[in-house]
Order: structure tokens, then sequence, then C-alpha cells
């Protein structure tokens, strides 16, 4: 079941921020926690490749991945020997895919759910903030999954892991049956990549609504809504812990979109 926070005061931004918990096994504060932040909280939580292709998505898929994968390997040839590896560099450069955006930090979730492509619309509504656990969604996965997880001591799964657990999106989907997602650490092809702290959630075909699932078989799901009375003042918090669209996407894309923002008028 989701687990709805609302808040609507700069402190309560705090309890979003604190969430680690004392683990004995490690005697260390550390959680596994991955978060998503969206600017309107009245999104839906789709893929790309959903919301472009809809219900033709399971047929355009292959060939979405094949022309992108012969046009691309000039930039990266190591992409024609994985298709897991041609989504995730996919993904990072806008391509259609099945996979879900995550971050580490939430932090750089926050900084996402107070952006806006039109910053008038900063306070015409509130924005969200989705936490879902790693350990609670691999607990779920098959056998197969466990034991390579098992194998390697660890819950978040590489690509490596990945391509030694299924070859194919048609084995995962199979294997995953619409009732389990997997999450995986992308490789550190980018700088953005790595400031971002970046995950990506795996998104079944048969998984036809991401929130339905969360709803239906996780307890630790939580959607933060951040009221739109605060957003301004939260996006300028952000800045001065320097969590900016010049550190988000670095280089001079993202630091003219932060200018651009700075000097917004009001």
């Amino acid at each position: 079941m989701i687990k709805t926070c609302v808040i609507d005061d700069i402190w309560g931004i705090s309890q979003l921020l604190m969430e680690q918990r004392y683990r004995p096994d490690l005697d260390r504060y550390r959680s596994l926690h991955i978060y998503r932040g969206m600017p309107n909280a009245d999104f839906n939580v789709v893929t790309s490749l959903q919301r472009v292709c809809k219900h033709k998505r399971r047929r355009l898929e292959p060939v979405i991945l094949s022309n992108f994968t012969k046009y691309a390997a000039l930039e990266d040839p190591s992409i024609e020997s994985s298709v897991w590896r041609q989504m995730i560099l996919g993904q990072h450069h806008g391509l259609p895919t099945r996979l879900l955006d995550w971050s580490f930090s939430p932090l750089t979730s926050l900084h996402f759910a107070m952006s806006e492509i039109n910053w008038d619309d900063m306070d015409k509504h509130d924005s969200v903030v989705w936490r879902i656990d790693v350990n609670e969604l691999h607990e779920m996965l098959p056998e197969k999954y466990q034991r390579v997880m098992e194998k390697e001591q660890t819950t978040v799964f590489s690509l490596k892991m990945l391509q030694e657990a299924c070859q194919s999106p048609e084995e995962y989907d199979a294997d995953m049956d619409g009732r389990a997602m997997l999450i995986v650490e992308p490789p550190s092809i980018e700088q953005r990549i790595i400031n971002q702290y970046s995950f990506f959630s795996i998104v079944p075909m048969d998984m036809k609504d991401v929130i339905a699932f969360l709803d239906e078989y996780t307890e630790k799901t939580v959607r933060y809504i951040i009221k739109k009375e605060i957003r301004w003042q939260t996006r300028d918090l952000l800045d001065q812990l320097n969590v900016s669209e010049r550190i988000v996407y670095p280089g001079l894309d993202g630091l003219s979109r932060w200018l651009a923002r700075h000097y917004y008028v009001k």
C-alpha cells in the first residue's frame, strides 16, 4: 500500500532527507530507498516507451532499439553486445525505453520536483517525490535473480548481474509476469549519471500500471506531496545547498539552465 505524506512547510522537507535507519549488521546509518521527483503531483508514473508507443510498445521496442544501435554504434560500439546497455544509453539520451529514472539522492529528486518548463507554473500545482525500497522490490524477484544477488552479496543489480540473470527483454517479461520489477545501477557512462546518483527500474511489459503495482504489492512506498505554496522556497533552499541544474546537468547546458532560472523574474 502506498503511504502519502503531505509536506506543507519547509521544515517538513527534513523528513524526506533524514530517512537513514541504523543497521546493526553494518554499524552504519543506511537505507536502500531510491527516489523519483516529478514537478506535478498529478503526473502518472509511466515509462517513455509507454507514453510514446502506447499499446504497440511490445512490438515497437525491438525496432526502436535496433535502429538506435545501428546509428549509435559509432559513438559506443560496445552497445551492440547488450540489449540492456542499449536501453540504458538510449534512456540517457532521450530514447523511448521501458526504464524509469530514480536517484539514490532525495536532494536530486527534490530538484526535479522543483523544476518546470514554464516557471510561471511553479506555484500553480503541487509536486511529488516518490520513494521506493529496493530491498522490498528485490525480495519479489524470481529465484534465479535471487541467486545472482546472493553470489554477488548485493541487493542492487549491476549491468553484469542483469546480463547473467536474463538475456533478453522477452525473457525478463516472462520471468516477472507483471508482478515484480528489478532495479539496476547503470554504468558510469557519463558524468550526468554520476552526479544524479542514477538508478533505473526495468518495467515489465505486463505491468501496465506502476502505481497500481506499488499499491498492491509494496508496504514501504511513500508519495511525498510538496504543496505549491512552498515550492519556490524549497527551490531556493536547494540552490543554497548547491543542488541545481549546473550540478545535475554538468556542462554548459546545465549552466545555461541554471542561469535562466536564477534570473527569472517572478
